[in-house]
């Protein structure tokens, strides 16, 4: 495969983000609109099975890829059809121990969590959909590599746009988990299809040791760290599953699906694109500072004035509502869920950047520091003071990301202030003027709506007064990227 240089590296890089971006913006229409009925159609013992059943499996994917497909995107030389099918070969074998494991620890599952029959049957779905992703990582990568994202994202619609279909369906159906179910599995069946229609490969087996030495150099410490980062949030919800039981689970989980929508949105889309794009500009120092600033502000100036969007606007739309007051409870740990998000968007980045350059052992260092904080505090203050307790911790957590700011620092020198502090300073503008009106307006739609526009205006004016010209020069260059 032929490799691509650095101009072309970069204007990749930017239409990936316009285009990845707009497929999000898509995505998160059509999955808002669905956790809007689900929401309605699905109680909290429902999200929190779902959620336990998802952190099981999430868990267990950790064994199924080793590192091997970061290895590939990573790798400054074209892979080879050995490397390939070295990598394919050995994430089939794992992936069926993982399905096998998961049949023998069932019984478990289902005395540990109270799971019924329909948990049982979710949890198989899931464990069959990990034999779907892996048959998908190949193609994946060689789209990754040559940052071909605009025939990425066309499966990842696909197959996003009929998961939610089919489990909106039947949710209102009545069908409750053999929603999810039913979902999973069609979902896994058509990204299948559609992305090896897209990036034809044609699968073989083969075993290469120099090949597995040469990706375990930077595959093995990358899932080490994979680990850590499902250890320190799957391994949790897991604890909390027997802590709070599925109900409250299904509480926080509703507080965290919220608060992670301008993550979803914006953060998963810069970092998708820019980790093979910064470990192409390895060797260019002056490129990588002011690509690294520049996604850190993009993140950073769309995700700060939506959580505080959210977290204010969130109590509105549980009165509005009416099958909604069941999340009533979930206000609260909405607030603390959302200052752990808030660090997550500016500290991300940091940590993919630092992956990119091949600083891996630094990263392991960061996430076994939060690994360690996690399950210090977290399991601790939801056994004293339930959801609420275990949310604070969440944010405590989150506050020590300040750490991998100044470590980030040492290795590339990207603008704080630019990056960081003028949309923070925009959002706690927006966020005070909004506190100061919603008391005047009433539980409706139409004030959700007023608030919205007057919160966008308060911000949009205040990032203009910092940065002048450069925001404006920026959205036009996304325009003209995007036409």
């Amino acid at each position: 495969m032929d490799e691509i240089n650095i101009d072309t590296v970069k204007s990749r890089a930017v239409k990936g983000i316009v285009v990845l971006t707009g497929r999000t913006f898509l995505l998160q229409a059509i999955a808002l609109v669905s956790q809007f009925f689900l929401f309605a159609y699905l109680g909290r013992y429902e999200f929190g099975v779902f959620a336990i059943v998802s952190a099981i499996i999430s868990f267990l994917i950790y064994f199924s890829d080793i590192g091997l497909a970061a290895a590939l995107v990573q790798k400054k030389e074209s892979p080879t059809q050995t490397d390939l099918r070295t990598t394919f070969f050995v994430q089939q074998v794992l992936v069926l121990v993982i399905i096998g494991i998961v049949i023998l620890l069932t019984p478990f599952f289902v005395q540990k969590y109270s799971l019924t029959f329909d948990g049982q049957m979710l949890l198989y779905a899931l464990a069959l959909s990990l034999m779907f992703s892996s048959l998908k990582s190949i193609p994946s990568v060689l789209l990754e590599r040559k940052l071909e994202f605009v025939k990425l994202v066309f499966p990842q619609i696909l197959e996003q746009t009929v998961y939610y279909i089919v489990l909106v369906y039947l949710a209102m159906k009545g069908m409750g988990l053999k929603s999810f179910t039913f979902a999973v599995i069609t979902r896994g069946v058509v990204g299948l299809v559609a992305i090896y229609y897209l990036q034809p490969w044609k699968p073989g087996i083969a075993f290469s040791m120099e090949t597995l030495k040469g990706l375990f150099k930077f595959g093995i410490p990358y899932q080490v760290n994979t680990f850590l980062a499902t250890l320190k949030d799957d391994g949790i919800t897991l604890v909390l599953g027997g802590i709070l039981g599925p109900v409250g689970v299904g509480i926080l989980s509703f507080a965290q699906k919220l608060a992670r929508i301008p993550l979803t949105f914006f953060m998963d889309t810069v970092t998708r694109v820019t980790f093979p794009a910064f470990s192409r500009m390895q060797d260019a120092s002056d490129h990588l500072e002011r690509s690294v600033t520049r996604s850190i502000f993009f993140i950073c100036f769309l995700v700060f004035p939506s959580l505080v969007g959210i977290v204010i606007l969130a109590p509105i739309l549980v009165n509005v509502v009416p099958r909604y007051n069941q999340w009533t409870p979930a206000l609260i740990p909405l607030i603390f869920i959302s200052i752990n998000f808030f660090f997550a968007a500016a500290t991300t980045q940091l940590t993919n950047l630092l992956n990119a350059i091949g600083k891996i052992k630094i990263t392991f260092y960061l996430m076994i520091m939060w690994t360690i904080l996690s399950w210090l505090f977290i399991p601790f203050l939801a056994g004293k003071f339930g959801v609420v307790g275990a949310s604070v911790g969440y944010a405590l957590v989150g506050g020590s990301s300040i750490i991998a700011i100044v470590v980030a620092r040492r290795f590339v020198k990207f603008s704080l202030t630019s990056s960081m502090i003028k949309p923070l300073i925009g959002s706690l503008v927006m966020g005070a003027v909004l506190i100061i009106v919603k008391p005047f307006m009433a539980l409706n739609v139409a004030s959700m709506i007023t608030l919205t526009l007057l919160g966008s205006l308060v911000y949009g004016a205040s990032m203009l007064s910092m940065t002048g010209l450069s925001l404006v020069n920026d959205v036009k260059r996304s325009f003209r990227m995007i036409k």
